[in-house]
């Protein structure tokens, strides 16, 4: 199940503004799917082997990544370049962690954004 609508209004408005005010977020940059500009997002992203895996389905920038089939993710002050973008459920996103992460409830996310390392 995509996140809801009003949770990537929210998140647009009012987390995204701080996390590049903090700094300390993940932050992703994609192209848009009809405009071609560069976009910055900032999310947490989890590393799994070979890539990393993301949560945010039902967002603009979801549908930008898997239509360019690439973006750059700047963690910890260095980018890494991401390729095959895929979405995956429950099941595979939690055994590709390893470990069991704890997510909302309230969000009732159950696909997951996977892309590996170019």
């Amino acid at each position: 199940m995509p996140m809801p609508g009003w949770w990537g209004h929210l998140n647009s408005r009012v987390f995204t503004p701080r996390a590049f005010k903090s700094g300390k977020r993940v932050v992703l940059t994609h192209v848009g799917r009809s405009s071609g500009m560069p976009y910055r997002t900032p999310m947490e992203a989890h590393p799994v082997q070979g890539g990393y895996l993301v949560h945010g389905l039902g967002s603009d920038w979801v549908r930008n990544v898997l239509a360019a089939g690439h973006a750059r993710l700047a963690v910890d002050g260095e980018e890494v370049e991401l390729v095959a973008p895929r979405v995956v459920g429950e099941e595979e996103a939690l055994a590709a962690l390893g470990v069991v992460v704890g997510r909302p409830k309230s969000l009732r996310i159950t696909e997951f954004l996977r892309m590996d390392l170019a």
